[in-house]
């Protein structure tokens, strides 16, 4: 098959629409498509002659790079147009070639159209055209009448595929190439689908949505030229980058000051958050709420992606005074929203959807610390049922190595406590066993508690952040030492009249442990990001 790629931007492969077709071409799976650079190819405009219809027939008199190009349209099985929108239209030299394509035409009068038109010269009617193009509006839609109307009265409404993008500059703004990432991603699906033949609806009306709403993107376009809102002064590349950030806060009904004091260049510049939206104020400040102390160098590329937000707070390459939960949130108040999933069809989550469960790795022990200490051989049997069940559980959960562990734990000493073992002996030993597999957790690549908090902050991303490993990895092994020590007091409870009530005893200490996880996963961070 032969596809054509037909580049009408003047800025070449580095523009943005080539962007998007590379990512097309990617998906569909052609590698070896031949590439016409319209910026780089000698192209006289149309005289008007109509030599190639009389004199010459199908041939143009103008010798220039233009009858290689109309070679490569006939041979094409696919031609791929990928433009900017100028003016409403397509950029000036792409319609040179436009209208140099006359000698593909016969000059006679075609009747197949209403408004009257000239047949094709060559047979082209297995030939595709799929048409490319981003603009600089927050739609495409109502942008392109014109260009539509030109692609499907000249090629036929049923041979074209629209991939049409409104804020199309955004892909060249490195900060925000995680939502322009996922708009090539389907740009990916969409060449996948098209070359197995037509894109899907699905697809389609994911391609049409905006990256980001409206009123966003204006205050991120506006920013970007860098001027003052009279068109005259230029304002500082800071203030510009951080009225670009201010743009993309999502208002979660809390009132904030955000405060950046950029130490390299010694600006300082408050974003006011609110219910409505934000604002930057660079004079007058107010009490700030948050306040970031960094390098401008240092947060623009953390912003670009080029190095880790959290590896940076982790070596203090930056600072954050005041309240670090506005930190913990970051992504969710100034983040670029993901591209739409589809929606699921099974009824079980799928295995990257699936969460850890605390109650997965407790619901077995808990079998031992009641039922066995109640009723030996009743409470063996829950706990050999529950190991049993694991299994279907993690049909519904993420399963973690930890849990294996105390399935296999828990079987083996229910199965000790239904054959007669001291069931004294098989609860101490079991809180013992319990707290060793928690200092283990402490020291393996993961820490265990890391598994079950990381969904709350960001997922399996979380395991990339230095802090969030550090603060779990001491949170397991305090753990890990309540319970090696609980054994202790069990062995003894379990000598009394109390011996029954050992497990619902034994769940006050984890109570107030629990109590202090929740203060020090947010005390330790803030602690450690003040320096």
């Amino acid at each position: 098959m032969n596809i054509l790629i037909i580049n009408g931007s003047p800025k070449g492969e580095g523009s943005n629409t080539m962007k998007l077709a590379r990512a097309f071409l990617s998906g569909a799976g052609w590698d070896n498509a031949d590439t016409v650079a319209v910026a780089d190819a000698k192209l006289t405009p149309c005289s008007g002659c109509f030599s190639c219809w009389r004199k010459t027939p199908g041939a143009c008199v103008i010798h220039d790079d233009m009858g290689g190009i109309l070679a490569k349209i006939i041979a094409a099985d696919v031609v791929i147009w990928a433009f900017p929108l100028y003016y409403f239209s397509v950029p000036g030299k792409l319609k040179n070639l436009i209208d140099r394509q006359l000698p593909l035409n016969l000059p006679f009068m075609a009747g197949g159209n209403a408004s009257g038109g000239h047949p094709s010269r060559y047979d082209l009617s297995r030939q595709r055209h799929v048409i490319i193009s981003t603009c600089g509006f927050w739609t495409a839609e109502g942008n392109y009448d014109s260009v539509i109307s030109m692609f499907n009265r000249y090629y036929g409404a049923e041979k074209c595929t629209w991939i049409l993008c409104g804020q199309g500059e955004l892909f060249r703004v490195p900060e925000l190439s995680s939502r322009t990432g996922a708009y090539l991603d389907t740009v990916r699906r969409a060449g996948a689908e098209f070359a197995a033949g037509g894109i899907g609806a699905e697809t389609g009306t994911e391609l049409a949505l905006p990256l980001y709403p409206r009123d966003v993107f204006e205050k991120m376009a506006d920013a970007s030229w860098g001027i003052a809102e009279n068109g005259e002064a230029p304002t500082d590349e800071s203030l510009s980058f951080t009225k670009q950030m201010a743009a993309l806060f999502r208002p979660d009904g809390t009132e904030r000051v955000l405060e950046f004091c950029y130490t390299d260049i010694d600006k300082t510049y408050q974003i006011l958050l609110t219910a409505q939206g934000s604002d930057v104020i660079t004079d007058n400040f107010k009490p700030y709420t948050t306040r970031i102390e960094t390098p401008f160098s240092v947060w623009r590329s953390i912003s670009r992606g080029e190095i880790s937000g959290q590896e940076a707070l982790f070596r203090r390459q930056y600072k954050v005074l005041g309240d670090f939960d506005l930190m913990l949130r970051w992504d969710e108040l100034f983040g670029a929203p993901g591209a739409p999933k589809p929606t699921p069809q099974k009824r079980l989550p799928s295995e990257a959807a699936r969460k850890a469960n605390m109650a997965v790795l407790l619901i077995p022990w808990m079998a031992i610390w009641i039922g066995v200490a109640i009723y030996p051989v009743a409470g063996g049997a829950a706990g050999i049922a529950a190991a049993a069940l694991m299994p279907l559980i993690w049909l519904l959960f993420k399963p973690v190595l930890f849990e294996r562990i105390s399935a296999a734990a828990v079987a083996g000493l229910s199965l000790a406590a239904m054959l007669g073992q001291d069931a004294r002996a098989v609860v101490t030993l079991s809180y013992g066993a319990f707290g060793l597999m928690w200092l283990a957790g402490a020291f393996t690549k993961t820490p265990l508690t890391a598994h079950y908090s990381a969904s709350g902050y960001g997922g399996g991303k979380a395991f990339e952040n230095p802090l969030f490993m550090r603060t779990n990895r001491i949170l397991t092994a305090a753990w890990g030492v309540l319970y090696l020590i609980t054994p202790i007091w069990t062995y003894i409870l379990m000598g009394t009249r109390a011996s029954a009530y050992t497990g619902l005893i034994n769940s006050a200490c984890p109570a107030l442990m629990g109590i202090f996880t929740a203060w020090f996963q947010k005390w330790y961070p803030a602690r450690w990001a003040k320096g």
